[in-house]
C-alpha cells in the first residue's frame, strides 16, 4: 500500500505553468494521497475549482476537501442574481478505499512577537484535515493531512500542540455520531456507528526539517502502565535503542524530576537532518511516599483519607 504528502503549490509546477493533469497522475500511484494547496476561485489559477477539477481526473478516488483560508469569492449578473462561490485555500485527501467520515479544524494563528512584526508579516490561516478511511485487511483508519505555518518556530509550535491534542483526544470523542438516540425514528441515527479508531497516519507540509525543535519528543518514562508494571506486563526493554533504530538521536534524563538537568538538555539544538527523543526517566506519584511507583495510581482518583496523606506530604495541610 502506498501513502503520498504532496503540497501541489495550487497546480503550479517548477516550470511556471498550472497543470493539474499531471498532478493527478501523481497522485494515481497512490492508495491514499494527502495533498495540500488545493484551491477554489483564486485569480492566480484561472478562478477554477481545482477541488472538482482533480476529482473529475481521478474518478476511481473518494475525496475530502478541507479549507484552511475561506472568503468570498461572489459573483453578481445584471440583474442583481448572485452566484455563490468561495475563494479557498486547504488541503485535500484522496483515497481508494471508502472515506467514512472527516472533521476539518483551523490551527492557532497566532505567535509570540510584537505587534508591528504581527501586522506587518504575511500570514494565512491553516488546518488539519481529518478522515477516517475503511482499508481491508486493518479495518479503519485515521488519516490526517496539514500544513503548517512557513513563518517561524513560534508560529508553528502551538500548531504542533494543537495537532497533538486534536489527534490524542480523537479516540476519546467516539466518531461523527456516537451514543444511542432516544428517538430512533428521527433518523439520527442512520447508517452504523462510524468510527473513531487509535491507529492514525499524520501527513502534510510542517515547513521544518528533522533537525528542527518542533522535531523534539519528550517520553515520561514512569515505567508504569495500567494495574501493573511495563516490565511484567509490556516490555519496552532498551527503549534507547529502539529510537535511535529509526535514526532519531536520542538522550536520557535519569533525574527526571531535577528541573537542573532538564533544562539544559531541551535547550540544547537539534543533531541535523535528526528528531530528538529525550526519555525522562521518572517517579509515578513523586512526592507521596504511599503513592510512588505503585502501579494502582495510574487511573485511580484520591478520596477520603488518601487526600489528607497527600496533602500533608506535599506540605499544604
Amino acid at each position: 500500500m502506498k501513502f503520498l504528502s504532496y503540497n501541489i503549490q495550487y497546480g503550479k509546477g517548477q516550470d511556471g505553468k498550472y497543470n493539474l493533469y499531471r498532478i493527478a497522475q501523481i497522485i494515481k500511484e497512490a492508495d491514499v494521497a494527502c495533498i495540500q494547496e488545493v484551491e477554489k476561485f483564486w485569480q492566480r489559477s484561472g478562478f477554477v475549482d481545482q477541488t472538482q477539477i482533480l476529482s473529475e481526473l481521478l474518478p476511481n478516488y473518494y475525496s475530502v476537501f478541507g479549507p484552511a483560508l475561506d472568503m468570498d469569492a461572489s459573483l453578481k449578473n445584471e440583474y442583481g442574481q448572485i452566484a455563490n462561490r468561495r475563494r479557498q485555500f486547504g488541503n485535500m485527501i484522496f483515497s481508494k478505499f471508502p472515506i467514512i467520515s472527516s472533521r476539518n479544524f483551523p490551527l492557532p494563528k497566532t505567535e509570540y512577537c510584537s505587534l508591528e512584526t504581527w501586522i506587518s508579516d504575511h500570514s494565512i490561516q491553516r488546518a488539519l484535515l481529518e478522515v477516517v478511511i475503511d482499508i481491508p485487511g486493518i479495518n479503519s483508519t485515521r488519516v490526517y493531512s496539514t500544513h503548517l505555518s512557513h513563518r517561524s518556530l513560534e508560529t508553528r509550535l502551538p500548531q504542533v500542540k494543537f495537532l497533538q491534542k486534536i489527534i490524542n483526544q480523537a479516540p476519546y470523542e467516539q466518531g461523527a455520531w456516537s451514543g444511542d438516540h432516544s428517538e430512533p425514528i428521527e433518523g439520527w441515527t442512520e447508517g452504523e456507528k462510524p468510527p473513531m479508531p487509535e491507529q492514525f497516519i499524520l501527513m502534510g507540509d510542517m515547513n521544518f526539517s528533522f533537525g528542527s525543535k518542533e522535531y523534539k519528543v519528550i517520553v515520561d518514562y514512569n515505567k508504569i502502565q495500567a494495574l501493573t508494571t511495563l516490565d511484567e506486563g509490556l516490555p519496552l526493554h532498551d527503549l534507547t535503542a529502539k529510537f535511535k533504530a529509526f535514526n532519531w538521536d536520542c538522550c536520557e534524563i535519569h533525574e527526571g524530576h531535577s528541573f537542573e538537568e532538564l533544562i539544559p538538555v531541551l535547550q540544547e539544538t537539534n543533531v541535523k537532518d535528526m528528531p530528538r527523543a529525550v526519555i525522562v526517566h521518572t517517579i509515578k506519584g513523586k512526592g507521596i511516599k504511599a503513592f510512588e511507583n505503585d502501579p494502582a495510581w495510574h487511573a485511580r482518583k484520591v478520596k477520603g483519607d488518601e487526600l489528607e496523606i497527600g496533602k500533608r506530604e506535599l506540605g499544604i495541610l
